[in-house]
């Protein structure tokens, strides 16, 4: 019994090996069309990347089979992609010989069918370049799929790697209607004009440099409380009756100010690494614009002190209040009213300055310039990191402009009157008139 089951058990074995080794055995549909590639070329300005609802390039790469032949290709893109109105461009390579192809190309919205004159023979590498067509505007991965004809027969053809592809932005509408205007055409075409101030670019910039611009005004609003604080600090042990303080407070003020900060950047973002001493890049360039600007203001903050006439600590003195006393309710308040428009100044200066920061790394504003002009090969870019420094500089300098003559106003005396007073003034000089005619 355990000899038939044993026989039985064997006879399955081999009916079940046969059954794989059939299957295995069994011929596979062959593909006449292998597919190798199919790309997209760029059409972001100033990018690499492949926007859709915009026109582009396909190139699509298939191989020829040997022993097949292939007389038409039809690709297909997902729905919201179109051919209308692209050309398209045959290349047939049979070995390192470039074979004389053409063909008629029907495009029908989402898909287009090349006929071509001739088969291609096995073996042969075929290149279909398709301009002027786009792809879905909501972007995404996007697969060429589509068929052939070999041997009167129509085949599915492999499906390509996925192509991906940018939705298309309102800002990219913006890109694309300048596109279309002549008088941008004639512009560009103004070599001065196309290199620095070209109108697409400067649109796309304004974007790509915007995170870069946040940073620096980050950075110098960050750093700035911290300077004016340092600034203070050393302006008062430079007037400090203590001959030890003076000299600390001018050996800082006298390096700080008499190297550049080029320099000061390096020596702390490669000095301090080397001592073990790691810190956040952003947090490292807040510290090295506070240290800097607080050198200037030091000295901004000394020549407002001393600006204060000696008759105001005399006064203070003769009310009974001690220097503590006399120069926090008394001279720095004044001091600060007069140093605001050289301060605001400075402000601009530390601003403009962050760009430095740059050469060490720094995503600051000049950095994303930077990368994005070596992307494009247009100094436009450079243009657009200008307009935004411009943005925060101009108004300030108008409201230091207008403080200045506030206070040359205001010494002069000729500052605004109180209305009770001026009431009174304008009533004697009226009624000093009738006296006047009367007479």
């Amino acid at each position: 019994m355990q000899h038939r089951r044993g026989a039985l058990l064997v006879a399955l074995a081999l009916a079940l090996t046969g059954v794989f080794a059939t299957t295995l055995a069994a011929p596979r549909p062959a593909q006449a069309l292998t597919t190798e590639k199919a790309t997209a070329r760029p059409n972001e300005d100033g990018g690499d990347g492949v926007i859709g609802g915009m026109d582009t390039r396909l190139t699509w790469e298939g191989t020829v089979e040997p022993g097949e032949e292939v007389t038409s290709v039809t690709l297909t893109l997902p729905e919201g992609s179109t051919f209308d109105g692209s050309t398209t461009r045959i290349t047939a390579l049979e070995g390192l010989k470039r074979m004389d192809v053409t063909g008629e190309a029907v495009p029908a919205g989402s898909s287009i069918t090349v006929n071509f004159d001739q088969a291609i023979p096995e073996g042969s590498l075929l290149r279909l370049e398709i301009t002027n067509m786009q792809f879905p505007s909501e972007g995404g991965e996007c697969v060429v799929s589509g068929s052939y004809v070999s041997a009167g027969a129509e085949h599915e053809l492999a499906d390509s790697k996925p192509i991906e592809t940018i939705a298309n932005t309102p800002l990219q509408s913006i890109v694309n209607w300048l596109d279309e205007q002549p008088w941008v055409e004639a512009w560009n075409s103004n070599q001065f004009l196309g290199m620095f101030l070209k109108p697409q670019l400067l649109v796309t910039s304004f974007s790509s440099l915007a995170p870069g611009w946040v940073l620096c005004l980050g950075i110098v609003v960050a750093a700035y409380p911290f300077a004016i604080a340092l600034g203070l600090l050393f302006a008062m042990l430079k007037i400090s009756k203590w001959r030890i303080l003076r000299a600390i407070a001018v050996v800082y003020i006298n390096v700080l100010r008499g190297t550049p900060l080029f320099l000061q950047i390096y020596i702390m973002f490669f000095g301090l690494p080397m001592l073990n001493i790691n810190i956040d890049n952003n947090l490292l360039g807040i510290i090295v614009m506070a240290i800097n600007s607080s050198a200037y203001l030091a000295e901004i903050f000394r020549a407002g002190i001393q600006s204060i006439p000696q008759g105001q600590y005399e006064a203070a003195s003769s009310l009974g209040m001690n220097y503590v006393q006399t120069m926090f309710t008394i001279i720095l308040p004044q001091t600060v009213r007069r140093v605001i428009p050289t301060v605001t100044s400075d402000f601009i200066t530390a601003f403009k300055d962050t760009s430095l920061l740059s050469s060490v790394g720094v995503m600051e504003l000049m950095m994303f310039s930077k990368n994005l002009t070596t992307v494009t090969g247009n100094i436009t870019p450079y243009v657009a990191a200008g307009i935004f420094y411009l943005i925060v500089t101009l108004p300030l300098i108008k409201v230091v402009g207008i403080v200045e003559e506030n206070i040359a106003r205001s010494e002069r005396g000729s500052g605004p009157r109180p209305k009770r007073r001026a009431d009174v003034a304008d009533s004697a000089a009226a009624q000093m008139k009738e006296a006047t005619d009367a007479c």
